[in-house]
């Protein structure tokens, strides 16, 4: 009825529950966040950048090994699933050398790379046995990604979090299954367990989502901006780039807060990129202007991310009972 997955490499093949990966969200995601999606058999993941000073990255890293290992000890039936880190290898992030050095040293079992595909990354994590899973927002990219040694792909369509893409998921899936064969993932609206079998049966492997996560009790946000995802939809999503200097979506209700006006937001300048200046305005992304996804329309309480992936894998499961009546 939908495609089997072929394609996952042993470090993922039969260790998650879903087959979903709980996106990388700056500033949301820390330890408390990955170790609670990862013992409920996903995987979690944060930015190498939320751990600062990078010497916090380091403690961060043996927390969840050492966490997980333990947790797998007494649950050896139900083990943990892998957890990965987010590297951003565009030219400015001056911590990349380092933060990767410590992925290596803590053997992160799956990086994934964002803005930017660089050989030298993916060959040291390559050194130890891990993967890399690049995030593309076309074909175009993908190419360029698989071509650097990337392994696998992230493709973020319309209606993903933060830096999303433009394309339709329909679109950019099949244009991307038309010549890879690999580990490929989607990202964009996906925040209930029938989209994430929607996902593999378009031709993705796993889901890749982050914006139900804002509204669990371990992710890294204020009370204002969890309960802001609960009471919002669709709707109330806007795409700008006024913030980073990339299109992102962010929720409206957080620029009105900044003072802006979300229907009359100018364009930036795409070489001023940095991932945090609030460009024209003093209001600072991610801080103040609030990334998310379209998908919120289905979350509607904040529980524990635990609980949230225990809902997926009922909505999941029973998806594909009624598809196959």
């Amino acid at each position: 009825m939908w495609r089997k997955i072929l394609s996952l490499p042993p470090v993922l093949d039969g260790k998650l529950r879903l087959p979903l990966i709980g996106a990388p969200m700056f500033i949301l995601s820390g330890p408390e966040l990955v170790i609670a999606q990862c013992k409920a058999g996903i995987v979690g993941a944060f930015p190498s950048l939320n751990a600062r000073p990078i010497e916090q990255l380091d403690d961060w890293l043996a927390q969840i090994r050492e966490e997980l290992a333990a947790y797998d000890a007494k649950n050896p039936d139900a083990p943990s699933a892998p957890f990965a880190v987010n590297q951003i290898v565009h030219r400015s992030n001056a911590r990349l050398e380092e933060d990767v050095a410590l992925c290596v040293k803590h053997k992160v079992p799956v990086v994934i790379t964002s803005l930017g595909a660089r050989p030298e990354v993916n060959e040291a994590v390559h050194s130890y046995g891990g993967i890399t899973l690049h995030d593309i927002i076309n074909n175009r990219f993908a190419h360029k990604a698989i071509e650097k040694g990337a392994d696998g792909l992230i493709a973020v369509a319309a209606g993903a979090g933060g830096h999303a893409g433009k394309l339709s998921p329909f679109a950019l899936i099949q244009e991307i299954r038309d010549w890879f064969d690999g580990p490929l993932l989607l990202s964009g609206a996906i925040a209930t367990g029938g989209a994430i079998l929607a996902a593999r049966a378009m031709g993705a492997d796993l889901a890749y989502a982050g914006s139900m996560f804002i509204a669990t009790q371990e992710a890294r946000a204020v009370q204002d901006y969890k309960q802001m995802v609960v009471d919002c939809g669709a709707e109330d999503i806007v795409n700008s780039s006024l913030f980073t200097g990339i299109h992102g979506n962010y929720l409206a209700p957080s620029i009105v807060n900044a003072g802006l006006d979300p229907n009359a937001l100018p364009e930036a300048d795409p070489s001023a990129m940095n991932f945090g200046s609030g460009g024209k305005s003093e209001a600072k992304a991610w801080r103040d202007i609030w990334g998310c996804g379209q998908g919120i329309g289905a979350i509607h309480d904040i529980p524990g991310a635990g609980d949230r992936i225990a809902r997926l894998i009922a909505q999941y499961e029973a998806a594909k009972e009624a598809l196959c009546r």
